[in-house]
């Protein structure tokens, strides 16, 4: 993955952004959004597309064009750096590849902790009930 590569395929539009904010979000377009056309990118290696293409499917359109949004702050400038840091973020996440989990045994001293726990809860509901005479 290259990354000076990657950001200079992105691709910006500003627009109003919603919500509450009374006059500066009626006439002011800070809300930035940023595209990057994951398929024809020349940053990604093959291997590192297809990962992308599954772990990221649902934030994709259907030509495999990612889009981020960034209306966090009233600075056009600093949304279109937080869209820059969220898209490297979810790209750099997606690539990692976690280990697969191999299954342990459950301890002696954990089994046999627990069956004292239950011992003693029994006793202590048993000297609950009335005495039989």
């Amino acid at each position: 993955m290259d990354k000076s590569i990657i950001a200079s395929e992105f691709s910006f539009k500003a627009v109003r952004s919603s919500g509450s904010g009374g006059q500066n979000v009626n006439k002011v377009s800070s809300k930035v959004v940023l595209t990057f056309d994951l398929v024809n990118s020349k940053g990604l290696k093959e291997e590192e597309k297809q990962l992308l293409q599954t772990k990221i499917a649902t934030k994709l359109t259907q030509e495999g064009i990612l889009i981020i949004t960034s209306q966090e702050d009233r600075s056009q400038l600093k949304n279109k750096e937080i869209a820059i840091k969220k898209c490297f973020k979810l790209i750099e996440n997606s690539l990692l590849v976690s280990k697969e989990r191999k299954e342990t045994k459950i301890p002696r001293a954990v089994k046999e902790k627990r069956l004292n726990a239950k011992k003693v809860m029994s006793v202590l509901k048993q000297n609950r009930k009335k005495p039989n005479y």
